[in-house]
Order: C-alpha cells, then structure tokens, then sequence
C-alpha cells in the first residue's frame, strides 16, 4: 500500500466523485476571517464538520451499550459551534460526502489544533467501497467546556492505495453505515 498524493486526491475527486464537495486547496480564510483549515493538503484531505450536532448527555441514567444505544443519550444541536461538556463527547458528520475506491483504505487523524485543546477526533477507518457522509466522534478530555466549530477543518484524512482490489468490500458484506447521511448512532 502506497500513501496517495495531493495530485491523486484531485484526480479522484475530479474524475470519480470521491470526495464532495471538494476544495482543492487549503482553506485558511472565510472571507477575511480565518478559519482552522480544510481541503487537499500534500498528503491527505482536512475534512469539515456540518452543524449538525449530538451532545452525550446522560440525564437519564443510562448504561451506554454499544448493541442497544438509547437515542435519548444525545441532545440534537445545530449551530455554527457547538460547546461540549466537560468529560463528555458530541457526535457530528462531515460537510464532505466520500465514495472510497474498492482498492483504497481511507484512515482518519485529528488535526493537532484541537488535539492541543485536549480534544480528540475518533473516526473508524473509511473501508474499500464504503461511501457516505463520516460520522465524527469529538471527546472533550478536559474538565472545561469545549468548543467545535461547523464549517471548519476538524480532521484529516489519508488516503491508502492497494496494488490489487481487496476480495470482500465494505459493500459486497452489506455494511451497516453504507450510505449514512446526517449523523449516524450506534447500530448492532
């Protein structure tokens, strides 16, 4: 497997859809004010945030089970930033829709701008032929409230080309997440 180069993720954006919408450049400025980036950097793509947000609350008591997640455990949010409770975590979907070639391993890192601020961005890999808009986890490590900010940089993807197609794709076994749309709860 090989690391894929801004040109590659231009082409493919440009002539197989992979990324939308897609900027082709870093994005540092939303007319004169800056912004924590996005778009096609040297080796990768810094994905955006919607505004669309669920904040972990548990006023309920509730156990969190991974086969039987209880929807109440989330407050629904749309706003252009979104403020995490302390030593709780919000879900959150990118801007970009992805379709990832049955030949590439998608991997998701935080951008050290939020890391620094003791925020931690968790995504899955994205697997060969899975496609949708990204579930984003965001944990505030910190004992403070902390801040996410819709239409900005929150992560970085990395592209992973294989020199032959895998033999099961994420949509030959019917995943569960293929073709999520808005953000995506738990499903068993």
């Amino acid at each position: 497997m090989t690391i894929k180069s801004d040109k590659w993720i231009k082409k493919m954006a440009r002539d197989h859809g992979m990324i939308e919408p897609f900027e082709d450049s870093q994005v540092r400025y939303a007319g004169e004010d800056r912004v924590i980036s996005y778009g096609v950097s040297s080796y990768g793509y810094d994905v955006r945030c919607s505004n669309e947000f669920k904040i972990f609350t548990n006023v309920h008591s509730a156990t969190v089970d991974p086969k039987n997640f209880d929807s109440k455990s989330f407050v629904d949010f749309t706003g252009d930033v979104c403020v995490i409770p302390p030593n709780s975590f919000a879900l959150a979907r990118t801007v970009e829709y992805f379709r990832i070639p049955r030949n590439v391993l998608t991997i998701c890192l935080g951008k050290s701008t939020y890391a620094r601020c003791g925020i931690i961005v968790n995504v899955t890999p994205l697997e060969p032929e899975w496609e949708g808009h990204v579930t984003l986890e965001f944990s505030n490590t910190t004992n403070l409230p902390a801040k996410i900010y819709a239409n900005e940089g929150v992560a970085q993807m990395l592209f992973f080309e294989s020199d032959e197609d895998c033999e099961v794709s994420y949509r030959d076994r019917g995943g569960k997440y293929l073709g999520q749309t808005g953000v995506t709860l738990p499903k068993a």
